[in-house]
């Protein structure tokens, strides 16, 4: 099974003082949602977070899933990839790393990025896609990028790494919009809120 590494160790600096992980969506904070769907699916996970003490460690109580603290998170999204890689189940030659603030992703979703490395073998990322086909997330990386994380330098996570790919890229269509609905400052939350039932 391939294990799924979440990054949760930023700052959410453009919140303007509130941290869009500990949002509440169905009573219960973001991360601990996406957390929990991470763990439905049987693979092992993984989370980065601030050091404690920080509220997101209490959101996770109880949730099996390892929880690996980034002292030097300020440095970027790298950082905690760079850490989370180190914490992977050993023998790990994949890992799928799930962005913590795409509330409409479902476990289905991450199941069916999951399974793409079995069934489209021959490639080095397997990247989601909204459903008419825009680039998003969640991304599986596959070993030969897995050697080049820890490379890599601030924040812009990991897509230097699946630039010029071509053919070795594989996008997994998901249902609508959901590959690409982060939400990253209070407007975003407030539409998306508004688009709820």
């Amino acid at each position: 099974m391939i294990p799924i590494l979440i990054p949760a160790a930023g700052a959410s600096s453009r919140m303007q003082g509130r941290d869009k992980l500990m949002e509440e969506i169905d009573g219960q904070p973001l991360l601990r949602r996406t957390v929990t769907q991470a763990c439905d699916t049987g693979a092992p996970v993984i989370v980065t977070l601030p050091p404690e003490p920080h509220p997101r460690w209490a959101a996770l109580a109880g949730l099996n899933a390892a929880k690996v603290s980034v002292p030097d998170a300020a440095l970027g999204i790298s950082a905690s990839l760079r850490r989370g890689l180190v914490a992977l189940p050993p023998g790990s030659t994949a890992v799928m790393v799930l962005l913590a603030d795409l509330p409409d992703l479902t476990t289905a979703d991450l199941a069916r990025s999951l399974a793409a490395p079995m069934q489209d073998p021959d490639r080095d990322a397997w990247r989601g896609a909204t459903e008419d086909g825009k680039a998003g997330h969640p991304v599986v990386l596959g070993k030969r990028l897995l050697q080049q994380v820890q490379d890599l330098t601030g924040d812009e996570g990991f897509a230097p790494l699946l630039k010029g790919l071509g053919s070795r890229l594989a996008l997994i269509p998901l249902p609508g919009q959901a590959a690409r609905t982060d939400l990253d400052t209070p407007d975003a939350w407030a539409q998306w809120r508004a688009r709820q039932p």
